[in-house]
């Protein structure tokens, strides 16, 4: 048996390890990576700036943001949806005022068509010396030619040539005849803020402020951001992470674990910082991010998509 020879080219099938080697050097088709945990944020930042919040607040869904963030990220929303609206009346108020115009004008050319057929009807007096010629009007009959004559004798006039104007075709060298483009169409904008994250309507007075627990009260915010683990859980006092699911408490604003409201708090359903009785709406559960070695419930693909190579 002959040797196989480590850049044989002769085989018939082409393997994947080939194709991914392609793939990578002639810079074709999609890549994906794994996204290390450098990569993915911590649990207490915030999802627009990327950075520890210092005034931390939550949406219904979970999110956590800096409060100024968001609320300089709904003010922003506000006022785009402001300007498109304002350009969404003025776009409306010119079609109106364009549709008068043309109603106006064909109300014009309907009048102006009624008096010119109306002026068309005049009787012919007869002559009675040329009744019996060919093209006369025989006598004892007025000829009179009204609406439905005109219109009919124009018809035949013009049946056997056709207007230039209905064959014209747009031309790119004639400034007069050059096609013009339309103006583009402005839809009425939805002044409905969605959230950036979850693409669902976020208000204002929907945002709940979290108070997290810190690992060690006597730092300062300097020095507890320098630390890995930073915060704790507000009632079984273990460390919170992205591997860690936690829990916001509605009515204090507390940060939990979900081991604790599972075995513990919803047992009685009261929140145990200030003894309020909890809904199951209360029990928010934070997204958070991956860890870089499990999923965690987020996905840690990240993908290029590329032009590919056709065969």
């Amino acid at each position: 048996m002959t040797r196989h020879g480590k850049n044989c080219t002769a085989g018939a099938v082409y393997t994947y390890h080939e194709k991914r080697k392609d793939t990578a050097s002639s810079g074709y088709g999609t890549q994906s990576i794994r996204l290390g945990k450098d990569a993915i944020k911590d649990f207490d930042c915030c999802c627009l700036s990327l950075q520890p919040c210092r005034d931390p607040v939550v949406t219904p869904d979970g999110y956590l943001y800096e409060k100024q963030a968001i609320l300089e990220y709904i003010l922003h929303r506000k006022t785009e949806t402001a300007k498109k609206m304002k350009a969404y009346e003025k776009q409306k108020k010119a079609q109106r005022s364009e549709n008068h115009l043309e109603a106006t004008s064909g109300q014009r050319e309907r009048v102006a068509n009624f008096k010119k057929n109306e002026g068309s009807i005049v009787s012919k007096p007869i002559n009675p010396f040329t009744s019996g010629k060919d093209g006369a009007t025989p006598s004892g009959s007025a000829a009179v030619a009204g609406p439905a004559g005109a219109d009919s004798a124009v018809a035949g006039s013009s049946s056997g040539s056709i207007t230039s104007s209905d064959t014209e075709l747009p031309s790119f060298w004639i400034p007069m005849l050059t096609p013009e483009a339309k103006p583009t169409q402005v839809k009425k904008p939805d002044k409905t803020v969605l959230c950036p994250m979850s693409g669902l309507p976020l208000k204002m007075n929907e945002l709940i402020p979290v108070r997290f627990t810190p690992l060690d009260p006597s730092l300062d915010r300097v020095k507890l951001l320098t630390r890995q683990d930073r915060y704790v859980c507000a009632v079984t006092k273990d460390t919170l992470g992205n591997s860690v699911p936690c829990v916001l408490l509605r009515p204090s604003g507390a940060v939990v674990t979900l081991e604790c409201v599972e075995k513990l708090i919803r047992k009685d359903m009261i929140d145990p910082i200030n003894g309020e009785k909890l809904k199951e709406k209360d029990i928010i559960v934070l997204q958070r991010g991956g860890t870089g070695f499990a999923g965690s419930g987020v996905q840690l693909k990240a993908k290029e998509a590329r032009p590919v190579m056709q065969a």
